[in-house]
């Protein structure tokens, strides 16, 4: 298991994009969690087996239909202090 922690920005608050990457996250199976950050960027973190997080990342960059996605900062985290399941939590 691997984790990441992503930070995207563009078009990505108030589009539903925050409950999309829940969506896209449990499907997944990925543990982890997103949240918006008050300077119009959402965060998350997410845990799981290369192929699943390389998938995250791919849909992070597509994004939920009504967002516009520019740009998906991606860089390590420690798997061990990731969640186990997946949540949305409250911006920050």
């Amino acid at each position: 298991m691997i984790a990441c922690h992503l930070r995207i920005t563009g078009r990505v608050q108030n589009v539903f994009y925050r409950n999309w990457f829940v969506e896209q996250a449990q499907a997944l199976g990925l543990d982890g969690w997103v949240r918006n950050r008050a300077d119009g960027s959402v965060e998350a973190v997410v845990r799981g087996s290369p192929e699943m997080i390389d998938a995250i990342v791919a849909k992070a960059r597509e994004g939920s239909p009504a967002s516009r996605v520019e740009h998906v900062h991606v860089s390590d985290a420690a798997p061990d202090e990731v969640p186990n399941g997946f949540a949305k939590r409250p911006t920050l």
